[in-house]
């Protein structure tokens, strides 16, 4: 099955990384994210290793790779976005009410 390129996917069979990870179907590879946006997590959803040297090793991993990973990505990503907001709104109204106690 070929995938076509778009906004959700696109494999870039000239990259002379191609695939970067190990992979039984090539043709499924998503390259569109090609460094995970998901790394910055602790808990990125995939297989990614801390190593003792502090850098998580993805290799093993294909979350971001595979056909749906663009939702996948984007679906954790506007989590993530959400639950920051939350955090601000939160912050804001703990500083409004102690301002009105002063």
């Amino acid at each position: 099955m070929t995938i076509p390129n778009s906004h959700r996917f696109f494999r870039n069979t000239e990259c002379r990384y191609f695939p970067c990870h190990k992979t039984d179907r090539p043709e499924e590879f998503n390259c569109l994210f090609c460094f995970c946006p998901l790394y910055f997590l602790d808990d990125c959803g995939g297989q990614g290793v801390l190593l003792d040297s502090g850098i998580k090793d993805c290799s093993g991993c294909m979350v971001p790779h595979a056909p749906d990973g663009y939702d996948l990505v984007m679906s954790r990503l506007r989590g993530e976005f959400d639950a920051i907001k939350r955090e601000s709104a939160r912050r804001t109204q703990r500083e409004t009410e102690e301002k009105g106690e002063e």
